[in-house]
C-alpha cells in the first residue's frame, strides 16, 4: 500500500537515500548530499509560501518524492520527482499519484502555472509529463525566478486546472526504466 504524505522532518535520511544514489548510479550526475542545500532543508526549501514536498512510502520506506518550490506570482516549479526502482511503473502508480497530489496541491493553494527542467536524454520522462498535460518550453520562456538546475536543457511547462479537475492516468508504463517517474 502506497501513501502519499507531505514532508516530515523524520524521513529526511529516507528522501536521501532514494534521490541521492538514483542522481549519481542512474544520472551518472556527481552530486553529493551536501552539495543540494533543497534536500538538507526541505521545510526552508519547499515548505514555504505556495510551496510544499511529499513522500510517497511503502510500509513506513520512502519510495518516491516530489517538491514544489514557490517561485512567486503563482508559479511553481515542479522539483526531485523520484521513484524507487522496484515502484516505477503502472502496478504501483506512484508517479501518476504524486503528480496528482502536487496539482492538487497547486489548485487548491492559488498555483496557476507549473514549470520543470529535464535531460533530453530521459524519453521516459518526457512522455510521462507529455501525457499529463506538460508541454515544451523553450529555455528563454522560462519565469526569471525558475531555478535551472546545471543538468536541465529540456523544459515543460503546465496550466494548473481548478481543483480536482484534473486526471493523472496511469501512464506510468512510459516510467518503468526512469528514475524520475
Amino acid at each position: 500500500m502506497i501513501e502519499i504524505h507531505p514532508y516530515q522532518p523524520a524521513w529526511r535520511e529516507g528522501v536521501a537515500a532514494l534521490i541521492v544514489p538514483i542522481q549519481q548510479r542512474e544520472f551518472a550526475i556527481p552530486i553529493t548530499l551536501d552539495a543540494q542545500p533543497d534536500l538538507t532543508d526541505i521545510p526552508g526549501f519547499y515548505q514555504q509560501g505556495k510551496g510544499q514536498f511529499w513522500v510517497a512510502l511503502a510500509g513506513g520506506e520512502v519510495v518516491g518524492s516530489i517538491g514544489l518550490l514557490d517561485i512567486g506570482e503563482g508559479r511553481g516549479a515542479l522539483r526531485k520527482m523520484f521513484v524507487a526502482e522496484a515502484y516505477r511503473g503502472a502496478t504501483h502508480g506512484v508517479a501518476p499519484r504524486l503528480l496528482g497530489t502536487l496539482l492538487d496541491w497547486c489548485a487548491g493553494h492559488g498555483v496557476h502555472e507549473i514549470y520543470l527542467g529535464t535531460t533530453e536524454q530521459f524519453l521516459a520522462a518526457h512522455r510521462f509529463y507529455e501525457k499529463h498535460g506538460f508541454t515544451v518550453l523553450p529555455r528563454e520562456a522560462l519565469p526569471a525566478a525558475f531555478p535551472v538546475m546545471a543538468v536541465d536543457n529540456r523544459f515543460y511547462w503546465r496550466k494548473v486546472e481548478a481543483a480536482a479537475a484534473h486526471e493523472t492516468p496511469a501512464a506510468a508504463s512510459d516510467c518503468e526504466s526512469d528514475p524520475c517517474c
